[in-house]
């Protein structure tokens, strides 16, 4: 039987404005580059990667959601805000860490399209 184990996942967001959405994730720190016409790539950290496409249909977007693992949702609720205070994001927006009854602390970042970002701090290392 041949190998069937998998070595990564990529998503596709879909971008609004594609240029916008590319200078939001930049912003936030994380490297952002154009990979083919209309696709970038966005890279958090070493291992961790999803795409921008230059799509957009208003109820894919509003219901997008990507759960990322952070050490620090305090940190990041803090940098998200940071990076939203020139107002070069006016659609987008940070909500301060929520404790979840899962067991995390979660900042809920939405991007300038509408896509929702989980910054979610485990309780626990493991998490679920």
């Amino acid at each position: 039987m041949s190998d069937l184990n998998v070595s990564d996942v990529r998503t596709f967001i879909p971008a609004k404005d594609f240029s916008v959405s590319k200078r939001f994730y930049a912003a936030l720190g994380w490297d952002t580059h154009d990979v083919g016409p209309g696709i970038a790539l966005v890279r958090l950290g070493e291992r961790q990667h999803f795409y921008i496409q230059d799509y957009y249909l208003k109820d894919v977007a509003e219901n997008t959601m990507l759960h990322i693992t952070v050490e620090d949702a305090h940190a990041w609720y803090r940098h998200a805000a940071s990076v939203l205070r020139d107002g070069d994001f006016p659609d987008a927006r940070v909500q301060p860490p929520v404790r979840q009854a899962y067991g995390a602390s979660v900042t809920f970042v939405h991007d300038p399209t509408g896509v929702l970002l989980h910054l979610c701090q485990w309780d626990e290392p493991a998490g679920p």
